[in-house]
């Protein structure tokens, strides 16, 4: 009898180890542009419980694909953050991936580029390069995970945040040539305690200096704000921030939002009085509220 259960814990934990295997693609195939070869350069992998939960220094970007069993056609790109030195790829990637999967909707998690004057020649547009090739390759391939091309999103957490901002206002930004015929534009965006802006007294200062430099010009740290890149063709936006944040302030939310609103875009804000920094899918306060509000809102914009 105990063979019998060590045969079947054996066969279950098989099964769940395979269970978790995820099909993972390299982003460029061939050379990475804005390179610099640094063999120095290594990435650094966090593992806890047996699962990876952080990486650092990541030079090679991938894109991780979570597949629901019945896919509604809506994908996502996932971009986790992590300040622009290190993403948060579980509670703020695989794990939000998981959830997009039970709503039916395909993830593609993004382990994009860290900007690092070590490995590019301009480390500030790296991590764009990334985003906006996520997104092309993404739609590109839509037939290919049954998924409508007019219905790929994306979802970003602080740092990540700014990203998929910055996606969602430099789209169309000459990063980059692309042999594919596709616009790198989101239709739509779901930014979780975003960073936004990149000026003083509301941003980040660990994310800007890590994209920015240490003194970047005015020119520079308005273009990266992203409130102030906001237009008309920007995608539609739901924003979730917490009152108590005190890593990215809710300003970041408040100001992008109110952008959105002056130029006539569709947007969704809500601010809950606690949940600090952090918190992904929830940590037992109201902020646990934020999955079913982004689930009611894909749901009214048919997503």
């Amino acid at each position: 009898m105990k063979n019998l259960w060590l045969n079947i814990l054996g066969v279950f934990f098989f099964m769940t180890c395979y269970a978790q295997e995820r099909e993972v693609i390299k982003l460029w195939q061939d050379s990475i542009p804005n390179a610099i070869e640094n063999p120095d350069y290594k990435e650094i992998q966090t593992q806890k419980d047996s699962a990876l939960w952080s990486v650092e220094k990541v030079k090679e970007p991938t894109l991780t694909i979570f597949a629901p069993e019945q896919p509604n056609g809506t994908a996502v790109v996932v971009c986790p953050g992590g300040g622009y030195h290190h993403l948060a790829i579980n509670k703020e990637g695989f794990k939000i991936a998981e959830w997009l999967n039970t709503l039916g909707i395909t993830a593609f998690v993004l382990k994009y580029r860290m900007p690092n004057d070590s490995i590019s020649t301009n480390k500030t547009i790296a991590p764009l390069q990334d985003a906006q090739r996520a997104m092309r390759y993404v739609r590109q391939n839509a037939k290919h995970w049954n998924l409508d091309e007019n219905k790929i999103g994306v979802l970003g957490f602080s740092a990540g945040g700014h990203l998929a901002s910055t996606l969602s206002t430099h789209y169309n930004d000459a990063v980059n040539e692309s042999e594919y015929e596709v616009s790198a534009r989101p239709d739509f965006s779901i930014l979780v305690y975003p960073v936004i802006s990149m000026k003083n007294g509301v941003t980040h200062q660990g994310s800007k200096t890590n994209l920015l430099g240490e003194t970047p010009s005015n020119e520079t740290v308005e273009f990266y704000s992203n409130d102030t890149q906001v237009t008309s063709e920007t995608p539609k936006t739901i924003l979730i921030h917490a009152t108590d944040d005190k890593s990215v302030p809710v300003e970041n939310s408040i100001q992008y939002y109110l952008a959105l609103k002056q130029n006539k875009v569709p947007a969704e804000l809500h601010i809950y009085e606690k949940g600090g920094h952090g918190f992904g899918l929830g940590r037992g306060f109201t902020s646990d509220d934020w999955p079913k509000a982004c689930e009611t809102w894909l749901k009214k914009n048919d997503l």
